[in-house]
């Protein structure tokens, strides 16, 4: 899968999570999408937009400059609204407002980015080069945040250091809150709680 087709596929994943949010609003939903959009974006920042502004450069092509530096800046608002609608509470009277003021914003973004951005990458990237680009943002998806983090540097090469350190937090975070959930899980299930005693 190249690049681009890589980034709508993104896109359509949380599109279909905001139009379920937009439904029946629910943390659940918003926790998702805030883990979708939170890895989605560390992928653009570390590869696609430095490769695309890279090669805007080499051709002097300040335009397709100017649209990486504006898609920045919307990364860079949305992970402080993501960020803060992973601190409120669902019961939150903020809660449902900020979701949807993400979703708008997102939603504006993606239209930016599938318009203007992907034209001047279908200029720029050779086939192979969208092709390889691909593969190498589908690698580091499997190993990117899952959480936002909007204090972060967001262009290389700080925010690939940054980016490494803090999706090895992320995940380790998520694997305690699994556990912990789990185990919350089955002693609401009637399941008993292990001993405490320890065996030599």
């Amino acid at each position: 899968m190249d690049a681009l087709a890589l980034l709508k596929k993104d896109h359509q994943t949380v599109e279909k999570l905001f139009a379920r949010f937009e439904k029946k609003p629910s943390k659940e939903i918003a926790d998702r999408f805030v883990r979708e959009l939170s890895m989605h974006a560390a992928v653009e920042e570390q590869l696609f937009y430095p490769a695309l502004r890279q090669l805007a450069e080499a051709e002097d092509l300040e335009e397709a400059e100017d649209e990486v530096l504006e898609a920045l800046e919307e990364h860079h608002v949305a992970k402080w609204v993501l960020s803060e609608i992973e601190g409120l509470d669902k019961d939150d009277e903020r809660f449902e407002a900020k979701c949807m003021v993400l979703i708008e914003s997102v939603r504006h973004h993606v239209k930016e980015e599938e318009g203007p951005l992907f034209r001047f990458a279908r200029r720029l990237f050779k086939r192979d080069q969208l092709t390889e680009l691909g593969k190498l943002m589908q690698k580091a998806k499997r190993i990117a945040p899952t959480h936002p983090h909007p204090r972060a540097p967001d262009e290389p090469p700080g925010n690939v250091l940054a980016g490494g350190l803090a999706a090895i937090l992320d995940r380790g975070r998520d694997a305690v809150k699994g556990f912990v959930a789990s185990r919350v899980e089955g002693k609401s299930r009637g399941g008993r709680r292990p001993s405490r005693e320890m065996h030599a």
